[in-house]
């Protein structure tokens, strides 16, 4: 037990040392403040009333009202039955957020450099370098939890699958089941198919390598134990991701039934996102050099202009003074000259790192090597996006999912992976002598000449080489004249190349700490403590200029992001059922009126698809009549200061209305334009699919049919109705079949869509109750096969650990 603990204590050591270091540098946690993060800042506005009905009633809703008129919580922190991974990833992330992430960047990496085999020195290294990657400490800044969540747990995956290959099948099968469970909880499957894609690169190389070796039985073995590893984790995810599954097909992300555009020109059909959506934000081939220099193209899109900028002094020239001018440039002009919309930070990745994965391509042999190299092309190329067009047509077009997902740049993330891993793997070979010191010698000098010499060429010819110009130059020489611009463009030199220099500085200390452990001048031991020195220099000295103690607030703000404005304050007098349309910013872009109503718009990656095409048609230029339909009884509107201001809507139709006539539609371009100029009180659109369950197209008017909503919740609503004859009842209520159920007197019955986007229901005749309950089979059934697919992974586990238990015990009494 005494060697045990003893083998133990430097892992434990190495732990305690990963939770100082990730609350040293979100430390102001410590303190009770929260990092302010834009995105957390919308989610917060969209979940608030699934939030508050869970900590009123103690149940789960699965269904908003706050949020573009209603839609399933399934991607907003929904809790489900028998999710017991996810009390697993929980106990993981014990420290206070950002910095349980940044822990779990170490762990995982951690581990992974352990399996293959490195001194825990340098894995505690290569865990650092790999948590202080800018871009992942950028996504933690901007509030992208669930994609920093996913990644973490990509080394863990790594590590379960590298085991596996190498014959440890019992340690590879538990701790691939486990790790991808847990990456499944992270619930950012854009991150979870890149992993996707890395491993297929792995898979491949151990291919190759096992049909060479003759050992293809072998491979097959582990790769079944994998799949099967993979169907258990998610079957424990089975709930998240059937719902997931079902909403996505119904939201912006699935596929549109419009065959038109809101000009009435054919709008491309596919089953994905659009071309330009998901290239939007492509990383240009000439930003590829962020990676070693972080303002080699300005920084990040609200990157400050340097103290002794020339852009601030040409503003002083016009007048201005110095604070004045200051504060024109930094907020009104760009630093960076990219060509992505926006840029947080430029995704560094240090250049003591990429210096030694340099290294480690000269001195590292085998699958390994080639395994590591094609994922870091593979993602370097598909980041280029439409700026390298012929690689990622074919993605969109033949590869399964590719089309699923915007934002190609962000398949760096396995850059940021890989290189801290070659890197690694490259020390650990240049200190174990695996190589004539003539070879390491000759990689030493190599890696610092290409790395140094490409750095110094863009200090020498920067002006040569690059334009420093932006796409929206162009703009700016209009207003400001061609003498301001070139006062930018030196700026935006003059950037690049004090971080070319800073850059190159770090190649040649961390080139000068092995050539003396080279000459035997330095133990190396030392030379990785001064490693590992000049690697945090580098790295947590640009995550400072990102993200910082600035960037934290009090804990009150993060809970309660949106002060209550006087318009809120006026709203929220109305006790009545009705929805809030925010006109005074873009309505789908902000949660900001869904933390305090029920509101039309919101802020979501995947909105519901319907409701967008409402907003595309006719929301976006102010159409009265679909606002009266979907109960909108105020809209919030600018006044002339910027100020929001309340306009009450005295035409908004109320939760629910009978109507007299019914307006067939053959398909979904029918069903939208009919709405134009439709009198949406008297008249409802029903699709063809629908028209048999409504025996005439003209209902007799029934002056005193009365259809009243008497309670409502987020999952449930209760109507009372008095009518003479039966009548057709449109309810001010988003359709969604796979979930909402209508019931009459208790006794189920059919409804159907109306309008593009409502709920339908033929009312008999007589006194009745009307209810519409939310009840999503996908969460009854995907909650079943999650208890037994844990069941049977815990059985499997505790059976393969009774018998490794036993072989060990056999093998010390032998």
């Amino acid at each position: 037990m005494h060697f045990r603990f003893k083998k133990m204590l430097p892992h434990l050591s190495v732990l305690v040392i990963f939770v100082v270091a990730a609350l040293a540098y979100f430390h102001p946690v410590l303190q009770g403040k929260a990092i302010f993060q834009s995105d957390i800042v919308q989610y917060t506005g969209m979940a608030k009333q699934q939030n508050d009905f869970r900590e009123q009633t103690g149940e789960e809703t699965y269904w908003t009202n706050s949020a573009f008129g209603g839609m399933p919580t399934y991607q907003l922190g929904a809790k489900y039955p028998h999710n017991y991974i996810k009390k697993l990833d929980l106990s993981l992330r014990f420290l206070p957020r950002p910095a349980d992430y940044l822990f779990l960047y170490f762990l995982g990496m951690y581990i992974l450099f352990l399996v293959l085999k490195l001194d825990y020195k340098l894995a505690f290294v290569g865990a650092l370098a790999f948590g202080f990657s800018t871009y992942l400490i950028i996504i933690l800044g901007v509030g992208h939890n669930a994609k920093a969540h996913a990644i973490a747990y990509m080394p863990l995956v790594l590590s379960g699958v590298i085991l596996t290959f190498r014959a440890k099948y019992l340690e590879g099968f538990l701790l691939t089941t486990v790790a991808m469970a847990l990456e499944l909880v992270a619930n950012h499957f854009q991150m979870t198919y890149y992993l996707l894609l890395l491993v297929i690169c792995i898979g491949i190389a151990y291919l190759i390598d096992a049909i060479r070796k003759k050992m293809l039985p072998h491979y097959l073995k582990a790769v079944g134990l994998m799949a099967l590893g993979v169907l258990l984790a998610v079957g424990m995810n089975a709930t998240n991701i059937m719902a997931t599954k079902e909403y996505a097909d119904t939201s912006t992300r699935g596929k549109s039934e419009l065959t038109i555009n809101p000009d009435g020109t054919p709008k491309a059909v596919d089953d994905g996102l659009g071309y330009d959506y998901i290239t939007e934000y492509s990383y240009g081939i000439l930003e590829t050099f962020n990676l070693f220099i972080p303002n080699f193209m300005g920084g990040g899109s609200n990157d400050s202009f340097p103290d002794d900028s020339r852009a601030v002094q040409e503003v002083m020239k016009m007048g201005a003074t110095p604070q004045e001018a200051r504060q024109f440039v930094n907020e009104q002009i760009p630093l960076y000259w990219g060509d992505q919309p926006i840029v947080a930070a430029p995704a560094y990745l240090g250049a003591v790192i990429l210096f030694l994965a340099i290294l480690g391509l000269f001195l590292i042999r085998g699958r390994m090597k080639w395994w590591i190299v094609s994922g870091i092309v593979l993602s370097l190329v598909l980041s280029w996006g439409k700026n390298f067009s012929v690689i990622t047509d074919l993605f969109i077009e033949y590869v399964p999912l590719y089309n699923k997902f915007r934002a190609v740049s962000s398949i760096q993330v396995i850059l940021e992976l890989l290189f801290p891993l070659l890197a690694m793997l490259g020390l650990y070979q240049f200190f174990n002598d695996f190589h004539q010191k003539k070879v390491r010698k000759k990689a030493l000098m190599y890696s610092a000449g290409i790395l140094g010499g490409l750095g110094v060429l863009f200090i020498l010819l920067k002006s040569q080489l690059f334009s420093f110009s932006s796409p929206y130059d162009g703009q700016i020489i209009e207003q400001m004249g061609i003498p301001f611009m070139d006062a930018v463009r030196d700026d935006r030199m003059h950037v690049m190349t004090m971080d070319a220099i800073r850059s190159v500085v770090f190649v040649l200390l961390a080139g000068g700490v092995l050539w003396f452990v080279l000459d035997k001048k330095l133990k190396e031991s030392y030379a990785l403590g001064i490693i590992a020195l000049l690697l945090l220099i580098d790295l947590v000295g640009v995550d400072k200029r990102y993200v910082n103690e600035d960037n934290f607030v009090t804990a009150r703000l993060m809970d309660n992001p949106f002060p209550e404005s006087p318009a809120d304050t006026e709203i929220l007098k109305d006790d009545g059922y009705f929805r809030v349309y925010d006109a005074s910013r873009y309505a789908f872009s902000s949660g900001q009126a869904s933390f305090y109503h029920n509101a039309l718009g919101g802020y979501h990656a995947a909105k519901p698809g319907r409701i967008q095409d409402l907003d595309d048609f006719y929301l976006a230029d102010g159409d009265p009549g679909v606002l009266n339909m979907l109960n909108v009884k105020y809209i919030i509107v600018p006044d002339k200061e910027g100020r929001p201001l309340v306009q009450e809507n005295p035409f908004a139709h109320g939760p629910a209305w009978f109507v007299e006539n019914v307006l067939p539609a053959e398909n979904a371009n029918e069903e939208i334009l009919l709405l134009d100029s439709l009198d949406t009180r008297t008249t409802a659109i029903i699709h063809t699919e629908f028209i048999d369950k409504i025996p005439t197209r003209s209902i007799a008017r029934d002056s005193m049919a009365v259809i009243d909503l008497v309670s409502h919740q987020p999952n449930k609503l209760v109507y009372q109705t008095e009518t003479q004859t039966d009548q057709l009842a449109v309810f001010s209520e988003v359709y969604y079949p796979k979930g909402w159920n209508a019931y009459i007197d208790g006794t189920p019955v059919d409804h159907f869509r109306a309008n593009y986007v409502l709920r339908a229901l033929v009312v008999p005749s007589g006194v009745h109750q009307i209810e519409f309950r939310f009840e999503p089979k996908v969460v009854e059934t995907g909650s079943k096969i999650a208890l037994g697919s844990s069941a049977f992974f815990l059985m499997i586990m505790l059976g393969g650990l009774f018998l490794y238990f036993r072989k060990v015990n056999r093998t010390v009494d032998s």
